[in-house]
């Protein structure tokens, strides 16, 4: 688990849904899609190339990661605006991917153990990023400069209306991604109450 991911660094200001009409940026996928609805130009480029890609003007924006993996490539000296939240990313997981056979032949211990080295994994992958990502967004901040920026609720909006388009339209063409984006839809429901009893107002409370 990456966890919370960043909205990306632009070297064009974000105030309006104007001005995502235009706006070439690396984003790939289902978030290119969205891009392209709204006016925007998708491109997809491997990360060797973001830098490159943002210092030369050939994108105008680019998301990657988060801020631990942002500040390794450099990317606060190609773009001016770190955007948040990541609207098209809000996590992202790795796969271990094995053969159903190989494993049901494994004794009861050994598919235990498999199993639980990749829990181990994620779980371990989620702290790390939690922490790296803190210590690094206050570097790119108070050592470099880097101007923080929150999407404006409009443009928020509009992008939330234009996922819910393209999710539904590719789960109605897609049995495998309509069985699994009604999984998650009807999590995200069941779990909304808590959330909003939990972990929002906790933090609201902090004050920090």
């Amino acid at each position: 688990h990456s966890g919370v991911q960043m909205g990306g660094w632009f070297n064009r200001e974000i105030n309006s849904v104007n001005d995502l009409k235009g706006l070439k940026m690396r984003i790939p996928g289902l978030g290119g899609e969205v891009l392209r609805r709204a006016g925007g130009t998708p491109v997809n480029l491997p990360g060797s190339e973001l830098f490159t890609a943002l210092q030369t003007g050939t994108i105008d924006a680019t998301e990657w990661v988060g801020p631990y993996n942002d500040l390794a490539f450099g990317l606060y000296q190609a773009a001016k605006y770190y955007y948040y939240p990541g609207w098209h990313e809000p996590n992202a997981v790795l796969e271990c991917l094995i053969n159903k056979k190989a494993f049901e032949s494994l004794p009861e211990d050994l598919q235990a153990i498999v199993t639980n080295a990749c829990r181990a994994t994620s779980n371990n992958m989620l702290s790390e990023f939690a922490a790296r990502n803190s210590d690094a967004l206050v570097e790119l901040v108070n050592t470099y400069g880097v101007e923080l920026r929150r999407f404006p609720d409009a443009v928020l909006d509009r992008l939330r209306a234009l996922t819910d388009e393209v999710l539904g339209e590719t789960a109605a063409r897609d049995p495998l991604f309509a069985k699994v984006y009604a999984s998650y839809s009807a999590y995200q429901q069941r779990s909304a109450a808590w959330q909003d009893v939990s972990i929002l107002p906790y933090l609201q409370s902090r004050g920090d």
